[in-house]
C-alpha cells in the first residue's frame, strides 16, 4: 500500500508510518515511536535513518521507505531511473529527459513513475558507490547513441554554449521497486532509495555507438570552492541597510562609529562595534561575518 501523508492536529498511535506531504530526496518515511497528537504545522523532517523528531506530543523516527520490501525473502525487482535536467543559461532550455535501462524484471518498454514517462534506452551506469577513501564518487554514464540521438542533443546545446556538450546538466539517479511504479497495485512515488544528484562534468567520449559522460557531485565540480563566502573574523560582508543587514533605524553613525545627524552622513564601519551601535550592546546582531574565527578555547 502507498504511504499515507502526514496530517496536522491528528492522533497517531505507535507503529503508524507517515511520509512528508511533499516529495523529498531522502528516501525516508517516519514511524511513530510515542503516541500523541501532531502539531498544527508540518515539522522539518530529518534526513538520516534512525533520527528522531518530536512533533507536538508525537515522537517520530526516520526509517527507509523500502527496507521492509528489500529484506523480504523474495524482494521485488529494483528499477533504476535517470533524469537529465537542462540548465537554461547553459543549454537554452529547461527540458528534462527521462529514461531507464530496461533490463530489470523483464521491463521491455517505456515505464511511468510519479506520473512521468521514462523511455527505455540502453545505458550503463558505473561508479556510484561510496568508498572509505574520502573521495566523492565520480560516476560514469554511458548512453546508447544509436541513430545519433545523443549526438543530435549535443549539437543543439553547443549552439547555445560553444563546446558545452551538456556540461552542467543535472543528472538524477532514482531507484525504486517495480511494485511502486505507476499502474502497479502499490504505486507510490515516495517509496525510493535516497535520490542521488550529480552534474555532468565533461563528455568523456563519443562514437557512433555510445556517448560517455563523467559526472561529479555539486561539491566536486571544477573551479568551485567551498565555502563560497570567505571566512573573515571582523569585517561584515553584508550590504548596509539591506535585507541581510536589516538595519532601518534613525540613529546615524559614520564609519568611525561617531554619531551624525543625517542619513546622508550615515555609513557603516563594517565592524562588530558598528553593529552594536545600531542594534544595542546586548542586542541580537545580524553581523555578516565570523567573529569567532581564529579564537582558541
Amino acid at each position: 500500500m502507498p504511504y499515507t501523508a502526514w496530517a496536522a492536529s491528528t492522533a497517531f498511535v505507535v507503529g503508524d508510518v507517515r511520509r512528508a506531504t511533499t516529495s523529498q530526496n531522502s528516501g525516508l518515511v517516519f514511524e511513530c515511536l510515542t503516541a500523541g497528537t501532531s502539531g498544527s504545522s508540518e515539522p522539518d523532517w530529518p534526513t538520516d535513518i534512525g533520527s528522531t523528531l518530536t512533533d507536538n506530543t508525537v515522537v517520530w523516527t526516520a526509517i527507509s521507505s523500502i527496507y521492509a520490501d528489500l529484506s523480504a525473502l523474495s524482494p521485488d525487482a529494483i528499477i533504476e531511473l535517470f533524469e537529465l535536467h537542462y540548465d537554461n543559461t547553459l543549454h537554452g532550455s529547461t527540458d528534462i529527459l527521462r529514461w531507464h535501462a530496461g533490463v530489470n524484471a523483464d521491463v521491455t518498454g517505456n515505464i511511468t513513475w510519479n506520473s512521468n514517462s521514462y523511455t527505455r534506452l540502453p545505458v550503463k551506469a558505473e561508479g556510484f558507490e561510496f568508498t572509505n577513501g574520502g573521495q566523492l564518487p565520480r560516476p560514469t554514464l554511458t548512453v546508447s547513441n544509436l541513430a545519433g540521438v545523443i549526438t543530435a542533443l549535443l549539437i543543439d546545446v553547443n549552439k547555445v554554449t560553444l563546446g558545452n556538450d551538456l556540461t552542467g546538466a543535472k543528472v538524477k539517479r532514482i531507484r525504486t521497486l517495480k511494485k511502486f511504479l505507476d499502474g502497479e497495485s502499490a504505486a507510490d512515488p515516495y517509496a525510493t532509495f535516497p535520490i542521488e544528484e550529480y552534474y555532468v562534468d565533461r563528455k568523456a567520449s563519443e562514437s557512433r555507438d555510445v556517448v560517455s559522460f563523467e559526472l561529479a557531485s555539486k561539491f566536486d565540480l571544477s573551479n568551485k570552492e567551498l565555502p563560497n563566502r570567505q571566512v573573515v573574523a571582523n569585517i561584515c560582508q553584508w550590504q548596509y541597510r539591506s535585507s541581510e543587514c536589516s538595519y532601518t533605524g534613525s540613529n546615524f553613525f559614520d564609519v568611525n562609529d561617531n554619531s551624525v545627524g543625517s542619513l546622508a552622513q550615515d555609513a557603516c564601519g563594517k565592524r562588530l562595534s558598528s553593529c552594536k551601535k545600531r542594534f544595542g550592546e546586548n542586542g541580537e546582531l545580524p553581523f555578516g561575518s565570523f567573529p569567532g574565527a581564529g579564537l582558541l578555547s
